[in-house]
C-alpha cells in the first residue's frame, strides 16, 4: 500500500480542519506497522482515507499498484473486498449470525460458494483457536472471542492488508495480550500486511516500525523494514 500527498478537509462552520495533511506513506509486504498519535492527531481519518471509507480531498492511494481512487464505488467496493481486511474496536459483528456465517460474509460477498466459503470460515476460526465455537452467536461469547471471530473475518478471503483500528481497545489486559500474540502469528505465517492504529503501548512495541502523526502530519515513520 502507498499513499502519496494525502490530504484531509473538513469544514467546520466558517473554517477548514486539516485533518490529514500531505501524508506520504509506504507499507510493504509482510510489515506490521502501528500508528500512534495524541487523541485528535489524524490517526483515524488517515485510516478511513487508506482504507476507501473517506475519499481524500488531495492525493492518493495505490493497493497492490491499483488507486483505490479516481475508480467508480464498485470498482472500489470490489479492491476493499478482494485486497482489504477490517479489524475494529467495537468487533462489528452481525448479533443475528453465528461466528461461523459471521467469517463467511467476505467471501459470500466475493462469490465465493456456499459450501466452500463455510468450509474457510471453520478453517479460519481454527486458525484463531475458536473452531469449537463456530455456531456461537455473538452474544454467546466473551469479548475476546468476539474479537477472534471478526479477526477471523479479515483474514478469511487472504487480504494483502488488514487495517485496525484500536483492536485491543475493548478488551482486558490480559485477552488484549492473547489478541496481540494472534495478529503477531498471523503476520508471520501469512505475511500479511498489518496497519494499526493504536493508544496502546505494547502493540507497537511488537511492531516492526512505529509511525508518529501529531496535528495531521506524520513526524516520524521509523526504520522500514527490507523486504525480503
Amino acid at each position: 500500500m502507498e499513499a502519496t500527498g494525502v490530504w484531509k478537509l473538513y469544514a467546520s462552520g466558517s473554517s477548514t480542519i486539516e485533518a490529514v495533511r500531505g501524508v506520504n506513506l509506504t507499507l510493504n509486504l509482510g510489515e506490521m506497522v502501528a500508528v500512534m498519535g495524541p487523541s485528535g492527531c489524524g490517526k483515524t481519518t488517515l485510516l478511513n482515507v487508506l482504507s476507501g471509507i473517506d475519499e481524500p480531498t488531495a492525493g492518493g492511494v495505490m493497493v497492490n499498484n491499483q488507486p483505490l481512487f479516481g475508480i467508480n464505488d464498485n470498482e472500489r467496493t470490489s479492491m476493499r473486498s478482494k485486497y482489504l481486511g477490517f479489524i475494529f474496536q467495537d468487533f462489528n459483528l452481525l448479533p443475528v449470525l453465528s461466528a461461523a456465517e459471521n467469517v463467511e460474509l467476505p467471501l459470500l460477498l466475493l462469490g465465493v460458494g456456499a459450501a466452500e466459503a463455510r468450509t474457510r470460515a471453520l478453517e479460519a476460526l481454527n486458525d484463531v483457536g475458536l473452531g469449537e465455537r463456530s455456531q456461537h452467536r455473538p452474544a454467546e461469547l466473551s469479548g475476546g472471542q468476539q474479537q477472534r471471530v471478526a479477526i477471523a473475518r479479515a483474514i478469511v478471503h487472504r487480504p494483502s492488508v488488514i487495517l485496525c483500528d484500536e483492536p485491543t481497545g475493548n478488551l482486558d489486559s490480559k485477552t488484549s495480550a492473547e489478541v496481540l500474540t494472534l495478529l503477531k502469528r498471523l503476520n508471520k505465517e501469512q505475511n500479511t500486511t498489518f496497519l494499526i492504529v493504536t493508544h496502546d503501548s505494547k502493540i507497537a512495541e511488537m511492531c516492526d516500525r512505529v509511525i508518529q502523526m501529531d496535528d495531521g502530519l506524520i513526524i516520524n515513520q521509523g526504520p522500514q523494514r527490507e523486504e525480503e
